[in-house]
């Protein structure tokens, strides 16, 4: 086979013999490294497409044929189950020259459970197959919060964790708010809270012309009957619901879900850089959105990104919506469509509108998408402009591109541990972040933790790359135990900084290794700007990971002292039942149903009630 590219007799053997069947193919370094994982109908006329003679590839391309030494290929039953799996491992390996989205975390939902008698909403990140309503992605979470506050303002559903049937003493403050009816004292029937959840139900998936035709039908028998207490309440209902349509809907199409995508390249003159937005808008209102922002994108397509951006996010969790709004039609739209309708377990569209309202929501994702772009660029700059400022203050080779920031954190010396946190190229990555609990240091002493946390890093063989500065939270204290770590694994050569502030100071101080006086920030520097977040984030991680520590010793201590409880049975019953709180509420048949005895659970029941 005549070829663009020279191969290896090895790999020219591969290319020869590739399946005539749907599938996977993964492009691969002499040294092993995944360059690229792609997916085909018929993988014998994908791959040998790469080498055919004359082939006229972009220059990413180009560059990565010249590094493959190596190929392997995986058969699949269809072209469907090659997108999954394709998905599946690009999330994976995350391949330097595929499309990806730097983007891993699990986004919050709201879960309406109703098949329950008195359904609670709940934020969840995961969405399962329980028969439960569930809307969202609610991104950032603030919009969560706020959509949120809205229906607790507006909506007298229960916010409590107790078991409603009806027999409680007396109702909570809830109650005296008039935020919710009381069902718990039997105040509400289960029919009439229903009859809350259907209007919750409405707000959330943008059937307010019937909610408020409901309501208002309401209003008016409640007035028929004179009870006008009643008729002012839910004038008021109508009232905020209508005033809260009015900020949030941007579209006046059906209810229908939708994702919209836009694109936005920057002007060729400045770069390459590419800002792709994704709009989540649910029964006419914008409940969130996403950016994804890549800053050398000039050979990949607009088609390749977004289809990229399609497989990549919606391989999580969440539920696709049925319509998805793209800015350019897609080859693979069909398959897109059967993949995302199996998922959602309905059918879902992908559309290219080029007129109407569905244009109009294509227009506002772009707009977005440039501001976007602008916004990151802008940040890159100042990056750019911090590094550099670092660069100069710390007389350094070259400006750092990753930066480990180190901090501890204790409670009176208990629980101690330290956290890791890296930025590199501007960005926090949030995959490299590391914690530790301290093993070597007993009581409060974060000079002796910082140098067993710092030894423990950069001891050890992990396959993480060495930073160009090392960054610890504190003086010159916390600097030279850090200096004494890294000697003792000999990286001695580290750059390595501490930053503190005086005490009654505002400045920030660089405190360096053999510099008996600190540096001092001017406090709208860029390097002061950037220093501080790094040391904000690592603080913040530290006391996350300390808390949950904490709170799990709290729990443990609690059911170890009960006897008839050891660990085995104190992790199931924690599983089973998820808090203290809901172990202490469960019946005698509940805890019976757990293995847990008569005694055992007065036992319990008395330990868990009585104060801690």
């Amino acid at each position: 086979m005549a070829n663009a590219v020279a191969v290896s007799p090895e790999l020219q053997s591969k290319l020869d013999h590739l399946p005539e069947q749907p599938g996977v193919y993964l492009m691969k370094s002499a040294r092993g490294e995944i360059l690229y994982i792609g997916k085909a109908r018929v993988l014998a006329d994908r791959v040998r497409s790469y080498f055919q003679k004359g082939g006229d590839h972009s220059p990413k391309t180009a560059l990565m044929l010249s590094q493959m030494a190596d190929l392997e290929t995986i058969v699949t039953r269809s072209e469907l189950e090659a997108l999954i799996l394709e998905s599946n491992l690009v999330k994976r390996h995350r391949p330097r020259f595929n499309v990806v989205l730097r983007d891993d975390k699990q986004y919050p939902y709201l879960r309406l459970p109703i098949k329950e008698n008195f359904p609670r909403l709940s934020i969840v990140r995961r969405v399962q197959k329980d028969g439960a309503l569930y809307y969202g992605p609610y991104t950032p979470a603030g919009a969560l919060r706020e959509t949120l506050k809205v229906i607790r303002k507006v909506f007298p559903l229960a916010t409590c964790e107790i078991e409603i049937d009806g027999t409680a003493e007396r109702p909570c403050i809830e109650f005296e708010l008039k935020r919710c009816m009381a069902p718990c004292v039997g105040n509400q029937s289960r029919d009439q809270y229903h009859q809350i959840v259907k209007q919750v139900r409405q707000f959330l998936e943008g059937r307010d012309r019937e909610l408020l035709e409901s309501l208002r039908a309401e209003m008016q028998a409640a007035a028929d009957r004179e009870e006008f207490e009643e008729a002012a309440r839910l004038r008021d209902r109508i009232f905020k619901i209508e005033r809260t349509l009015e900020k949030q809907r941007v579209t006046q199409t059906a209810s229908t879900e939708q994702d919209v995508i836009g694109l936005a390249r920057q002007v060729p003159a400045q770069g390459t850089a590419v800002d792709l937005q994704m709009l989540f808008v649910r029964g006419g209102l914008l409940i969130g959105r996403k950016d994804f922002f890549w800053p050398k994108a000039a050979d990949a397509s607009d088609e390749e990104l977004v289809r990229s951006a399609i497989e990549q996010f919606y391989n999580k969790e969440g539920l696709p919506p049925k319509e998805l709004l793209v800015p350019t039609p897609l080859s693979e739209a069909g398959l897109l469509e059967a993949w995302l309708s199996e998922k959602k377990g309905e059918t879902v569209r992908i559309i290219a509108p080029e007129r109407g309202a569905k244009h109009q929501l294509l227009l506002l994702a772009e707009e977005n998408a440039a501001a976007a772009v602008a916004d990151h660029l802008r940040n890159e700059e100042t990056d750019r402009q911090a590094a550099e400022e670092l660069k100069r203050l710390l007389r350094l080779d070259r400006a750092p591109r990753r930066i480990e920031g180190f901090d501890i954190s204790n409670t009176m010396g208990a629980q101690s541990v330290a956290s890791m946190v890296v930025w590199e190229d501007g960005q926090a990555k949030k995959s490299d972040y590391r914690k530790f609990r301290i093993k070597t240091v007993e009581g409060a002493n974060d000079f002796a933790s910082i140098q067993e946390v710092v030894t423990r890093r950069y001891g050890e063989t992990e396959d993480l790359p060495l930073p160009d500065l090392v960054l610890v939270d504190g003086g010159l204290g916390q600097l030279a135990a850090a200096l004494d770590g890294l000697r003792k694994v000999g990286h001695a050569d580290l750059p390595v900084i501490g930053l503190a502030k005086a005490r009654g100071e505002k400045e920030e101080r660089i405190f360096l290794a053999g510099r008996k006086n600190p540096i001092i920030l001017h406090p709208s520097s860029p390097a002061t700007h950037l220093v501080q977040r790094i040391r904000d984030e690592a603080h913040r991680f530290a006391i996350t990971y300390h808390r949950q520590l904490r709170g799990r010793t709290m729990v443990a201590s609690r059911l170890d002292a009960i006897p008839g409880i050891g660990e085995t049975r104190r992790k199931s019953l924690l599983r089973q039942f998820g808090s203290l709180e809901k172990i202490a509420e469960a019946t005698d048949e509940q805890l019976r149903d757990a293995g847990v005895n008569a005694k055992t659970a007065a036992e319990l029941r008395n330990a868990l009630v009585s104060p801690s």
